[in-house]
């Protein structure tokens, strides 16, 4: 449950048996490896961190249950790599579970210099595999020569060390805290996704074009990308926001929430 559009989507292309699992639940992911023994291959695909709520992924367990069942992991990371983790490698890195997992996916369009492309890691006969059989990837064009040199560079960054992870949370942290206080419901979380929950779709809608003209750009979220009735606002917070941006945001939800009743 929660995982991105872009997992669902390539399981279906892929026409392979499907089973869900509930949300971060392992009983339930133990119940799903049990009912898929015997099978050719057994692929276990997970968010790395859930765009929607913004939690992360059981990684220690679910490469625990993997390495039982003799399934392979795969991880989309998009909403992780480049900030999580101390060296900005991602959940594999936060959860200590680098070198179990076999398959990484990633997007060079958010921390990574907000371009476009993405690409995929993983096991060396993984990748030989899918140099031959990917379709998406053979019949398609290349990157444009810009996008790969900014996100090399951006790259090159990360590996050097200047990665501004740790006040891109603190930054989370601090508008968390000041939202709670407000008297908004947010789902919980560690990362740099801040959900607040209007559960309206309506309200949801309005209250983003109302934060917009305020001039604070959030995305109001509802069905069918959300289940109905978890209508949100998705708030993203970065490095390069200071305290008084936050401030600011902070304000503006109060403002808006005020006037339509939401707190």
């Amino acid at each position: 449950e929660l995982n991105h559009a872009s997992i669902i989507d390539g399981i279906r292309l892929c026409k392979a048996k499907r089973l869900r699992y509930k949300h971060s639940d392992m009983a339930s992911l133990e119940d799903c490896l049990v009912d898929a023994e015997g099978s050719r291959r057994v692929l276990i695909a997970t968010d790395g961190v859930f765009s929607m709520d913004g939690d992360i992924a059981k990684l220690k367990e679910i490469c625990d249950l993997a390495d039982i069942y003799g399934a392979l992991v795969m991880v989309d990371d998009s909403h992780a790599t480049g900030y999580i983790g101390k060296h900005g490698r991602g959940t594999p890195e936060a959860c200590n579970v680098e070198g179990r997992i076999d398959l990484i996916t990633t997007t060079f369009g958010k921390a990574c210099g907000g371009a476009s492309g993405g690409c995929i890691t993983g096991r060396q006969v993984l990748i030989d595999l899918y140099r031959q059989r990917a379709r998406p990837y053979l019949f398609s064009n290349t990157l444009a020569p810009a996008i790969c040199g900014g996100t090399l560079k951006v790259l090159d960054i990360i590996e050097r060390g200047d990665v501004k992870g740790a006040q891109t949370l603190e930054n989370a942290q601090y508008f968390r805290k000041k939202m709670e206080k407000a008297g908004f419901d947010l789902v919980k979380g560690d990362t740099a996704i801040v959900p607040v929950m209007i559960y309206d779709e309506v309200k949801a809608v309005a209250m983003a074009d109302k934060l917009l003209a305020s001039g604070i750009y959030v995305i109001g979220f509802c069905f069918p990308v959300v289940p109905k009735g978890k209508a949100r606002i998705r708030v993203q917070l970065s490095a390069v926001h200071t305290k008084e941006d936050l401030d600011a945001a902070v304000k503006a939800f109060i403002a808006v929430g005020e006037e339509m009743h939401l707190i």
